[in-house]
């Protein structure tokens, strides 16, 4: 479970498209969370000291963007 992966999100994010493709071409699994939908989300997204997205995370790693560290976060997504 703390492997679980979380994308936060919006619609029309070119850059958010890019990472939900880019994961599940790696057949990572994931949950995507719409920051615009629910405040709680936001508030997620803040505590990881981003304040927009596209944010992914893997237990208590964050990434924002897409971004070469996000390779690193697969990693860890795919260690179980």
């Amino acid at each position: 479970m703390s492997n679980q992966v979380i994308v936060y999100s919006t619609k029309n994010c070119v850059e958010c498209t890019y990472v939900k493709e880019f994961l599940t071409k790696e057949n990572i699994s994931f949950e995507v969370r719409d920051v615009l939908e629910k405040q709680e989300y936001q508030e997620e997204v803040e505590k990881f000291g981003f304040l927009g997205v596209p944010v992914t995370v893997v237990g208590e790693k964050a990434v924002k963007g897409f971004t070469p560290e996000l390779e690193q976060l697969v990693k860890l997504a795919k260690q179980e």
